[in-house]
């Protein structure tokens, strides 16, 4: 297990404020009519000013058969994850929700996180999507306690999940992270109370879960990476990156 140090926390917890802020600014672009490419320069210039470089681009994760071509993964509506903002380039509309997911690296120490956001007014469902997932979020970091394991994690994201109308998306968890992209342990998005790896302090995992208004079942499409869900209904996303300690976890991207 690759457990950091206070000291690589320290520099991971700077890294995650720069994020965060990052992420806010972000936010607030969102609006019908702006591009995904837009947003994607403007997270570059943003990452650069701060000193820090992108962690997603140029990464290959493990059996991608082709670098990640951007900084953000930018997905939109039916996309739960990995868009490419890029590439297939569009106008964000009225009523979207869009998926902000950023790595960034600072003094060689990664951090991950996400945030779904509405593009101008959205539905009621929508509106419900986020918020629910988002709590799914929340309730989540509550269970990430030293001497607790990653079932129970699972086991609390599982139980928003369960109280809604909306599905948990398939076969996408959470993952450790610090010095790679992504590390051990696989932080699953469902499990059972007591079960899995022990959770000890020094670790650093990003919890995300997602959430689809209609199945779970996901693909994904032509360009190797966007996942979306196989009904093309909607799906919401939020992440944090959090270091486990023996009381309450920090979150870092904060």
């Amino acid at each position: 297990m690759n457990l950091k140090t206070p000291e690589e926390i320290e520099i991971l917890r700077e890294g995650g404020r720069r994020h965060a802020e990052i992420l806010r600014a972000l936010s607030e672009v969102v609006k019908p009519g702006v591009s995904t490419l837009f947003l994607e320069e403007e997270a570059q210039r943003l990452i650069r000013e701060g000193g820090d470089k992108p962690a997603f681009l140029n990464y290959t994760p493990e059996g991608a058969k082709r670098p990640f071509p951007a900084a953000l993964c930018l997905s939109i509506n039916e996309e739960i994850v990995h868009g490419i903002p890029n590439e297939k380039v569009r106008l964000l509309e009225e009523g979207d929700i869009v998926s902000i997911d950023l790595g960034l690296v600072h003094k060689g120490l990664i951090t991950d996180s996400a945030v779904t956001v509405p593009c101008g007014e959205v539905d009621d469902e929508s509106r419900d999507l986020l918020k629910y997932t988002k709590l799914a979020l929340e309730r989540g970091i509550e269970a990430a306690r030293g001497g607790n394991t990653i079932g129970d994690i699972g086991a609390a994201i599982q139980k928003v999940a369960d109280t809604t109308r909306f599905s948990l998306a398939e076969d996408l968890a959470g993952h450790g992270v610090g010095h790679k992209v992504h590390e051990d342990p696989f932080v699953p998005n469902s499990g059972v109370a007591g079960a899995g790896i022990k959770l000890v302090p020094g670790m650093v995992i990003a919890i995300e879960p997602m959430l689809n208004v209609g199945k779970g079942a996901i693909k994904v499409t032509k360009d190797g990476y966007t996942i979306v869900t196989k009904d093309s209904s909607r799906s919401a996303h939020f992440e944090h990156t959090i270091a486990i300690t023996d009381k309450a976890p920090i979150i870092l991207t904060l």
